[in-house]
């Protein structure tokens, strides 16, 4: 079983930077492929950013050039680095870890808000 404990959200004005952090239990980062989605009220859950076991990231458009998506392995956590945020921006965004084999795994944080507002 993994856990996941997001933090870092909170309220900033347009044109602000934010780090998330998402704490994971144990070493997984060789295993798992962890991600950032968010999800607003009545929508599904979307991707942001995610990165591979051996490092590659993906980004959704809208956060290419913004958002960055990085891990420390040596304290297990993964981090969102976001900047010039929009309103847009504003919605929960969850931590995920996934793994395919040898069957699909998901394990979620239980999210934390970003606020973007003047």
């Amino acid at each position: 079983q993994v856990q996941l404990v997001e933090s870092g959200g909170g309220v900033l004005q347009p044109g602000g930077s934010l780090r998330l952090s998402c704490a994971a239990s144990g070493s997984i980062f060789n295993r798992y492929t962890m991600g950032w989605y968010r999800q607003a009220p009545g929508k599904q859950r979307e991707v942001v950013a995610t990165l591979t076991r051996s490092g590659s990231t993906n980004y959704a458009d809208s956060a290419k050039g913004r958002f960055t998506i990085s891990r420390d392995n040596a304290k297990n956590t993964i981090y969102l680095q976001m900047n010039s945020l929009k309103p847009e921006n504003t919605t929960v965004y969850y931590c995920d870890a996934e793994k395919v084999s040898p069957y699909l795994r998901n394990y979620w944080g239980q999210g934390t808000q970003v606020t973007v507002s003047s």
